[in-house]
């Protein structure tokens, strides 16, 4: 009994102590403000406004499958229009609607590209200013297209013109792509990548939208905060189909096709299949925001090394948008059955949208979704599936340059490693470029974090000055 209770005690002064080492660590840690805003809008930032304004109103809804075009041609007037000295000076290529543009520098030995997508999603429902008006009104740009991602095509468009009108010649070479099938993961972006293949060029850095100036990134996190997205997960649809003799819903059989479809589901959702991991891009993220934070989130981010398992049990029920960070991910999205509420369906279906983790990747994956639908006798069909991106070395050179600029343009404002949990056009650059970063320099609020795919989407237009300066200062210290 005296060696039991020993044990419990030394196992109590133990656990007294670690967490007496993470109090001290904590107290010892100064406590951080991220201190940038934006500066008071002004004349410059309304003439960026008026040119998002007029990208805006030029509607470049894009479908699902869909190959237009001729839709396309009058953006790209627009653009023309707004941009006349890239478009003079600059060499364009034009792959079915998706840009290209090539500015020589004094060297081609790191090739900068800078990315965003042309197309936007649909606009349904009641805005408070029409989606294709383009109105500026109350501190903001409105319209689909403002924060997702018109506003940094504007953004690297506009650097490019002003610095082809001072005289500059950039250090390195520079390339524009624009691709116009983004939003439906069309093949735009790989016909400009393959069009790079075939020139033999091969980025030092490549762009894109994804991360941003995020305000109020976690709760208990206050302020703006540039996320720089490192890697992206990777994805699936499925379709998961029971199937059965039918009949009459009179006299329903146990185990019918809707029964093991919600048995499925059931199983999926309490007993969580795949395997949380700590990843170190997402470590590095909370510690990054621990000084930030408030006394009890800077105690457990500022302690991984205590904590860490403790976080991969509870950050799920947290935050969604962190916990999807640890593990691979299944929402399920779409189902069908009987199209008559007294017949019992000889078919039903359950459509789920997937997002791979890198620990447990596609294959990986997807296999222990087969085996549980397997398990409740359902076929699985994979319409759409790859794998997660590969992540940018957080410690490199090329995320430290993307850093520095940042630091150099926006003053005040911390930088942080982030893990984006949707997917954009940057993944196929992964194929001849190792750091491909993805932030877009403009601020998202809540607000416009509502609005991008929603209702109402707009951006603040003071934060837009601040984009067009990242690009350009990004620009000049390419050969740095």
């Amino acid at each position: 009994m005296k060696i039991l209770f020993g044990i419990v005690l030394g196992i109590v002064l133990l656990v007294v102590l670690l967490l007496l080492t993470a109090l001290l660590r904590t107290l010892l840690t100064p406590g951080k403000v991220s201190g940038y805003k934006a500066p008071a809008e002004d004349e410059r930032a309304l003439e960026y406004a008026k040119l998002l304004s007029e990208m805006v109103k030029c509607d470049t809804t894009s479908h699902d499958g869909e190959h237009n075009p001729e839709k396309y041609a009058e953006f790209h007037k627009v653009l023309e229009r707004l941009f006349p000295a890239v478009h003079e000076k600059l060499e364009k290529t034009n792959i079915d609607g998706n840009l290209l543009f090539y500015w020589k520098g004094r060297s081609s030995e790191k090739p900068l590209v800078l990315m965003s997508h042309q197309d936007v999603v649909p606009a349904e429902g009641e805005w408070i200013h029409p989606p294709f008006s383009g109105e500026i009104a109350d501190g903001k740009v409105w319209g689909r297209g403002t924060s997702d991602t018109k506003c940094s095509v504007m953004g690297f468009f506009a650097a490019v013109e002003e610095l082809l009108k001072e005289g500059f010649t950039p250090p390195m070479d520079v390339y524009l792509s624009s691709s116009c099938t983004e939003e439906w993961a069309g093949d735009g972006c790989p016909k400009l990548v393959a069009e790079l293949k075939r020139r033999g060029v091969k980025p030092y850095l490549v762009c894109d939208e994804g991360g941003g100036i995020i305000t109020d990134p976690i709760g208990g996190i206050n302020g703006n905060f540039a996320m720089v997205g490192v890697f992206e997960k990777g994805k699936a649809d499925i379709k998961l189909t029971a199937r059965s003799n039918g009949g009459h819903a009179s006299a329903p059989k146990a185990n019918s096709p809707i029964a093991r479809l919600s048995a499925f589901v059931q199983d999926v959702e309490k007993n969580k299949p795949f395997r949380r991991k700590m990843l170190p891009e997402v470590q590095s993220m909370f510690e990054t925001l621990a000084p930030y934070a408030s006394f009890p989130l800077k105690f457990v981010f500022g302690n991984m090394w205590l904590f860490k398992p403790v976080l991969l049990k509870v950050m799920p029920m947290l935050s969604a948008q962190a916990g999807a960070m640890l593990q691979t991910t299944i929402a399920f999205t779409m189902q069908s059955g009987s199209d008559a509420y007294n017949v019992m369906p000889q078919e039903a279906t359950l459509g789920a949208n997937m997002r791979f983790i890198p620990h447990q990747g596609m294959e990986e994956s997807l296999d222990i979704v087969r085996k549980l639908a397997k398990k409740y006798d359902l076929d699985l069909d994979v319409m759409h599936a790859s794998d997660p991106s590969k992540s940018v070395d957080i410690h490199g050179a090329g995320f430290r340059l993307v850093e520095q600029t940042i630091a150099q343009t926006f003053a005040g404002l911390p930088v942080s490693p982030y893990v984006m949990t949707g997917a954009t056009d940057a993944r196929h650059y992964q194929d001849i470029c190792d750091c491909v970063v993805r932030f877009a320099p403009v601020i998202y609020g809540p607000e416009q974090m509502a609005g991008m795919h929603g209702l109402n989407e707009n951006i603040e237009y003071n934060c837009l000055p601040g984009c067009v300066d990242f690009y350009k200062n990004l620009i000049k210290h390419m050969g740095s």
